[in-house]
């Protein structure tokens, strides 16, 4: 039996992560979690469990608004996380650790798509430029290990994931379940419409996060290498595109308008997964039905925990208020 510990298991791909694992008969998973962010009750928790592998799904993320409202909180507690896991990994003989970096690392103006060649060769897009350089440090943080103590530590690069157990907070969702919890929200109320940040034509790579954890289990039994790997869907949808799609899974009819006032980040996004396609790895799900069980669980964990709740509003992706002139574009349903 080998022990298993997944450090930030609270986070979406951590979940997601302890789920598949526990399905695994020959692994034994570690329920517990300290805090992160506090070196000696990390190193107090990896001296008492002795994990042999680890797979590092901590550190504070959340979407373009929570990036430009608490960058400094952003990237400071990934960088605690980092620093702290991995030393305490590499002092107590974990055999491998696997790191969750992010596509938000790769230059703002990469060629797509995006290879791990283009780590670090140009700027980053601004509105997350903080985060994803703490993710970069990780990345760097994990390769030195490997150079000066031969540490078995990879690092994978995951597209942007979604599924059960996400984030549809206010201010630290991201797009997808932001989204989904608006179109909730607008359907409960019967609002006309509903105003989306941007002008809905970047383009976005998304994977469920099911697949995300399968590919890790994947990836900890078959690469052992510090170069970093894509973990990516192999399919790009504009954001008015998926924006249609949640309205469709939801059941919301009203208009969706788009603020071309507001960021939209990187023009397109969408990683080479070649390599671990080539290992022999493939994602399962279909685009689709994985928003309808992600829906699914919002309707049962979300709602039904306050009844007398409609659902959370959201605006770092959607305004609540209407804009009107030419930076409004609306679609009817």
């Amino acid at each position: 039996m080998t022990r298993v510990w997944v450090a930030g298991a609270e986070t979406l791909l951590g979940r997601a992560l302890r789920d598949r694992l526990r399905c695994e008969p020959r692994l034994t998973v570690i329920e517990d979690e300290p805090n992160l962010t506090h070196r000696e009750q990390v190193e107090e928790f990896v001296a008492e469990h002795r994990p042999e592998q680890v797979y590092l799904a901590g550190g504070l993320s959340g979407g373009i608004e929570m990036n430009r409202s608490r960058p400094a909180e952003l990237m400071l507690d990934n960088l605690l996380v980092l620093a702290h896991v991995v030393e305490a990994c590499y002092q107590y003989g974990v055999q491998k650790l696997l790191y969750l970096a992010s596509s938000c690392s790769y230059p703002r103006e990469a060629a797509q798509p995006l290879r791990v060649e283009s780590l670090m060769t140009g700027p980053l897009e601004p509105t997350n430029a903080a985060y994803a350089t703490a993710k970069l440090a990780g990345w760097q943080l994990c390769r030195a290990y490997r150079q000066q103590y031969g540490a078995a530590f990879v690092t994978a690069i995951p597209a942007n994931a979604f599924g059960p157990g996400d984030d549809f907070g206010p201010t630290s969702g991201h797009v997808i379940p932001a989204l989904l919890a608006r179109f909730h929200r607008a359907k409960q109320k019967a609002e006309p419409s509903v105003t989306i940040w941007g002008s809905g034509t970047p383009r976005r790579e998304f994977i469920y996060a099911a697949d995300v954890a399968d590919a890790c289990l994947f990836l900890m039994r078959h690469y052992d290498d510090e170069e970093p790997i894509n973990i990516g869907g192999s399919t790009s949808w504009s954001i008015a595109e998926v924006a249609q799609i949640l309205a469709e899974v939801v059941g919301y009819s009203g208009e969706l308008c788009f603020d071309r006032s507001k960021p939209d980040g990187m023009p397109l996004k969408m990683l080479d997964s070649s390599p671990l396609r080539e290992l022999g790895w493939q994602p399962k799900a279909d685009f689709r039905s994985a928003l309808t069980e992600t829906y699914r669980w919002f309707l049962q964990h979300q709602v039904k925990e306050d009844p007398g709740h409609d659902g959370p509003s959201v605006s770092l992706a959607v305004s609540d208020s209407p804009h009107r002139g030419r930076d409004r574009r609306c679609l009817s349903q």
